[in-house]
């Protein structure tokens, strides 16, 4: 599915889209079931540790994950892509549909970049401010969390709701034409955020979107999460993409070329060489990621 004309120009005049019904049921399956399995592979483990009393194996993909963080909130750490390194989610990041939605904005050669998360927003019960803060990531840029060298680099943001994402159960909320005025200055307190007296005064919007479409966010623009006000996990897929011979923001990880119209032979297709290309680098000592 290639983007529209009046698309790009949504995109490049807000600095967001939400495109809808980008991807099928057939292309998102692969990737939920190789998530459950890893769930239960985990689940498992820990209940032969004793960690956990109740496995839930007859519980949804949508519920189980929130019922077993309940009993233990540990099954949730490293439950990321880096972490997981699943052939199916490796296979996705070259999803034709994907990469045609992708090519639309960043031309023809096209590199995966290491900047990527499996995010799972769990069910807040809390009240009032805390709720606000609870579980969510602050208003930021995505560009604070890639390195000064890759100022000039083109690094578009296509955030993937594996369930629908609406004001219940925690979507983002975006503040529109900010990224017009490029980069802002981030502090850590609260974690990574914009800071405060620097944030545009502009209305944001809730960027509500179902499962099979994608948010798609210039680096610059101002975002948020929302808290998760329903009774199940609020699963997506936070991945990002960059023109290939760009500098990623995070040299130290890997990117790989996902798609390249002038060279097909430098498509990275080899699951075993990404997944130790990740434990090569996550071997090495840890290195700043975030610019404060």
């Amino acid at each position: 599915m290639a983007l529209s004309v009046e698309q790009i120009i949504e995109f490049q005049t807000n600095g967001y889209l939400i495109a809808e019904d980008v991807l099928t049921e057939k292309d998102l399956q692969p990737v939920i079931a190789e998530i459950e399995r890893f769930i239960d592979e985990r689940a498992q483990a820990f209940h032969e540790e004793g960690r956990i009393a109740e496995l839930y194996p007859n519980e949804p993909f949508e519920r189980r994950f929130a019922l077993l963080y309940e009993q233990c909130p540990e099954i949730n750490r490293k439950f990321d892509i880096m972490h997981l390194l699943g052939p199916a989610m490796f296979r996705f990041l070259t999803n034709e549909r994907l990469l045609d939605v992708v090519e639309c904005l960043l031309g023809s050669e096209l590199s995966c970049n290491p900047i990527q998360h499996l995010r799972s927003k769990m069910p807040w019960k809390g009240d009032g401010e805390q709720a606000v803060s609870m579980n969510n990531v602050p208003w930021h840029q995505d560009a604070a969390v890639t390195s000064d060298d890759s100022d000039a680099s083109e690094i578009i943001t296509f955030w993937l709701p594996l369930v629908h994402a609406t004001k219940e159960t925690g979507c983002m909320e975006i503040i529109p034409h900010a990224f017009k005025g490029g980069y802002l200055k981030h502090q850590a307190e609260g974690g990574t955020t914009i800071v405060p007296e620097l944030l545009p005064a502009a209305k944001p919007i809730s960027a509500e979107c179902r499962k099979g479409g994608i948010v798609i966010m210039n680096k610059y623009t101002p975002h948020r999460g929302t808290s998760n006000r329903s009774d199940h996990v609020r699963w997506s897929l936070d991945l990002r993409y960059h023109k290939t011979g760009a500098a990623s923001g995070r040299a130290f990880h890997p990117s790989f070329v996902a798609r390249s119209r002038s060279n097909p032979a430098s498509v990275l297709s080899d699951y075993e060489e990404w997944r130790k290309l990740w434990q090569d680098a996550l071997a090495r000592p840890s290195q700043k990621a975030h610019r404060v």
